[in-house]
Order: structure tokens, then sequence, then C-alpha cells
């Protein structure tokens, strides 16, 4: 079923593609030095910036609609949260071993990101209020 999106959830979604295209533009850009300043894989910087590009052209497309299918909100919901939990996950379990400077980016951009997350589905459930 097609929601209609409401300001603050166009809002969410643009802010969202916005702050991810920068990312990936840095990340593809700049993984070399990013990775020698945090001490984390060059190759992971740079696949994750890949793998924005495809997820900001989609939530563009699904802001600059009147309504999108319900279940293309749940996935970006699920999509944001899994990469905060992944984030956090590679610290914990030591898959990575950053640098304080790079703890603090990958805690500072999965905490961003789990936001949106929040404010995307607060923003879809205000929809049906």
């Amino acid at each position: 079923m097609p929601l209609t999106l409401t300001p603050a959830l166009r809002k969410t979604l643009q802010l969202d593609a916005v702050t991810s295209g920068a990312a990936a533009i840095l990340l593809l850009v700049a993984a070399a030095p990013l990775s020698r300043l945090f001490a984390l894989p060059e190759g992971l910087l740079f696949w994750a910036g890949v793998a924005l590009v495809p997820f900001v052209i989609v939530l563009w497309m699904i802001a600059s609609r009147e309504a999108t299918p319900r279940l293309l909100l749940i996935d970006v919901v699920l999509l944001n949260a899994g990469w905060a939990v992944s984030s956090f996950a590679m610290l914990a379990t030591g898959w990575v071993s950053p640098n304080l400077l790079g703890m603090v980016f990958v805690i500072a951009q999965a905490c961003a990101v789990a936001l949106f997350a929040l404010l995307q589905f607060a923003a879809m459930r205000e929809t049906h209020s």
C-alpha cells in the first residue's frame, strides 16, 4: 500500500540522501588518506562509499515522489538500522582496530545513521496517525 510522503518524511529522506551522498564522495575520493587517519582498512572505506551510491539514488527517487510503497520505506529504515548495527559490531567484535579518531568516526557515523532510521520510522508512523 503506497504511503503519501509527509513533509517530515520527505525532508528526512532528502537529508539522508545528501549526507550519504557527501559521505560516498568522501569515501570514494579519499579512502587512502582516511585509512591512514583512522587506522581503518582502505578497502572497507572505499567499498562503503561504493555501496552508498545506489542507496543515495534510491533515497532521492523516493523523496521526489508524491507517494511510495510502504515496503520500500521499511527497507530504507532497515538498511539504515543494519548499517548502524554493523558499524558497532565491527568495533565490538574486533573486525577492525581503528585508532581513537577512527573509533570516534565509526561511532559518530553509526549514531547519525541510527538517528536517520529513527526519524524515518517515526515520520512513517505519523502518516497513519
